[in-house]
């Protein structure tokens, strides 16, 4: 290690050891603390691999399509007949004779995908994976999840400590949007917000890697949390409770939940915080493989199930660790990728999608991420408080030539609550994105007759430059009270005193 000569300098004139022995501890604290941020430990467990099988057919399933209600909630159900969308038979769920044959002793079933018609399923022997896919009832078998041998950081992180008071300089004296306002007022929410459309009645499901504290910070108190579920299969030993996971992994949730759901006037206040929400953990913050995809559409389909009205994720890939390799350019056409064959089915399900474009902007992928390219949903870019675009955004097109992203949002930066019940201002689409996905909740909730296909064309058509869409901003900065007096209009309602 080279001392500088300002260092020299400082011990010379200062002419005590003290000092200097000082400044050399503070200097060996901070190099300490950067080795043990980037330490490697060693992955939690026994070698393990996950397969992925995509079955046949679905024979044996034990359910017709005349009668949903043995799969889907009744709000699911309702949600489709309000809509005119016919039950079919993606539908279905995976029949339970085929998941039957893979319970063999060794291979533990980590979950199912009615969409995909797909299986999932570990074991510590690949040779006895691979024997599985000989079973007559599968079509294809793909490796999807190798354990690594080592990962940076804590496995079992523990819940950081919540500050339980805001900064004096963190609000806004009089203002009940507080520091939310600017990202608010860009899409003209806070006009729905003052004709009391805040989200009541609609059901949000939030797709991300972790909710650290969102059961303790105050300012979710009186969020609508209808519950959580974890579909990251659990690391070997966690005793945490599969319903607390969830709130003890990463904040990045968190800080996506807070752009919605907030409710702390003169400080945050979230763009449908009268909402309800499903918190659905779907991304393994360890490792970036094959096997997310699985996690995120089972997450999805949960999210039909139980009647979820808009969806909101903030994830997004294009590239996976170890030999799994990547996508390609020629794959962002909305139905190579797993994961946006099952983002692709949304609207068809009566759910708005609202998803993040990426963050590669800056890097040589720059397009958008899966399932950023997936049809019929909207795709967030991210802008800055004066409307211009954040570089580090993806872009579009899709590779059949679909815009995207669809609209933008102020994502640089956004005011957002941390894991540790702080305000702060973080940057990328996952944050733009559920501004959006807020005032589509309370858009819908004003305009309950219309489909969610009818919603995301109304986002679209009220944006900024839908005329003269591009690859960048694709249709601009969205008007969501234009968007609310057109959808009125369409049904002869009078807006005059609106």
């Amino acid at each position: 290690m080279v001392v500088s000569e300002k260092f020299r300098t400082f011990v010379l004139v200062n002419g005590t050891y003290q000092k200097m022995i000082r400044a050399l501890l503070l200097i060996l604290s901070i190099l300490l603390a950067a080795t043990v941020s980037t330490a490697k430990v060693r992955y939690p467990g026994p070698k393990t691999y996950v397969y992925r099988y995509y079955l046949h057919d679905k024979q044996g399933c034990g359910c017709t399509l005349n009668q949903p209600h043995r799969y889907l909630s009744q709000k699911a159900i309702e949600r489709r007949r309000h809509q005119r969308l016919k039950v079919d038979s993606t539908d279905l769920p995976v029949s339970k004779a085929y998941i039957d044959s893979f319970r063999v002793k060794g291979v533990q079933i980590l979950g199912a995908s009615r969409w995909s018609n797909t299986v999932l399923a570990s074991a510590e022997d690949t040779l006895l994976l691979s024997r599985l896919s000989a079973l007559k009832c599968v079509r294809e078998a793909r490796l999807v999840f190798v354990s690594p041998d080592s990962i940076e950081g804590n496995p079992k992180p523990e819940r950081p400590k919540i500050h339980g008071e805001y900064n004096r300089w963190d609000s806004l004296r009089g203002d009940p949007l507080g520091m939310a306002r600017t990202q608010i007022e860009m899409l003209g929410g806070e006009r729905l917000h003052e004709i009391d459309l805040r989200g009541q009645g609609m059901t949000v499901a939030v797709l991300d890697g972790g909710f650290q504290n969102a059961d303790l910070i105050p300012c979710f108190n009186n969020t609508h949390i209808i519950g959580v579920q974890d579909f990251i299969r659990p690391l070997k030993g966690n005793r945490t409770p599969p319903l607390e996971r969830p709130y003890t992994s990463i904040d990045h949730g968190t800080r996506v939940l807070s752009a919605m759901a907030a409710q702390s006037e003169e400080v945050m206040m979230g763009t449908a915080p009268l909402a309800d929400y499903w918190l659905l953990r779907c991304e393994d913050p360890l490792t970036e493989q094959p096997i997310e995809e699985d996690y995120w559409t089972m997450a999805a389909e949960f999210a039909d199930s139980v009647g979820a009205d808009i969806i909101s994720s903030s994830l997004g890939y294009n590239e996976y660790d170890a030999d799994f390799g990547s996508y390609h350019l020629q794959d962002l056409d909305g139905h190579t990728a797993l994961i946006s064959q099952a983002a692709s089915l949304l609207a068809r399900k009566g759910i708005v999608l609202c998803c993040s474009a990426g963050n590669a902007g800056m890097k040589a992928w720059k397009k958008i991420t899966v399932p950023a390219d997936a049809e019929d949903i909207l795709t967030i870019g991210a802008v800055d408080k004066d409307g211009r675009n954040a570089p580090f955004a993806s872009v579009g097109p899709t590779q059949d030539g679909r815009v995207k992203p669809d609209v933008v949002a102020m994502g640089a930066s956004t005011a957002l609550i941390s894991g540790r019940g702080t305000l702060v201002n973080d940057m990328g689409t996952s944050f733009s994105t559920p501004i959006v996905s807020g005032l589509v909740a309370c858009l819908w909730q004003g305009l309950r007759h219309k489909t969610a296909l009818e919603i995301i064309n109304l986002v679209r058509q009220s944006a900024s430059q839908y005329d003269t869409p591009d690859n960048i901003l694709g249709y601009g900065i969205p008007n969501f009270w234009q968007a609310y007096l057109v959808g009125k209009m369409d049904t002869g309602y009078d807006t005059q005193n609106d």
